[in-house]
């Protein structure tokens, strides 16, 4: 996965105006900006398009690499219920 990557348009937006102006976002994500959204002036999140997004195969790769990370953890012969009951989970 790519952890940098060239970007053309970046616009920055506190989370309350993020969230009054969710949809007006969307729109110019969905042209290709990326938008990165703060709390207390520190960056928390980035708002960027999945559609025609040129890293949209990393994502898919991320999220096909959980799935497999989530098919390979075991917890042997003990249940969910067992663990929660015992205090390991």
């Amino acid at each position: 996965m790519k952890l940098c990557q060239e970007v053309t348009e970046l616009t920055t937006t506190s989370l309350r105006e993020a969230q009054r102006h969710l949809s007006r976002l969307l729109e110019r994500v969905a042209q290709g900006e990326q938008v990165v959204i703060t709390r207390r002036g520190i960056p928390v999140a980035v708002l960027s398009s999945v559609g025609g997004s040129t890293h949209s195969s990393d994502i898919r790769q991320a999220i096909e690499e959980l799935r497999a990370l989530r098919e390979g953890v075991r917890l042997g012969d003990l249940s969910i219920r067992e663990l929660i009951e015992e205090g390991r989970l």
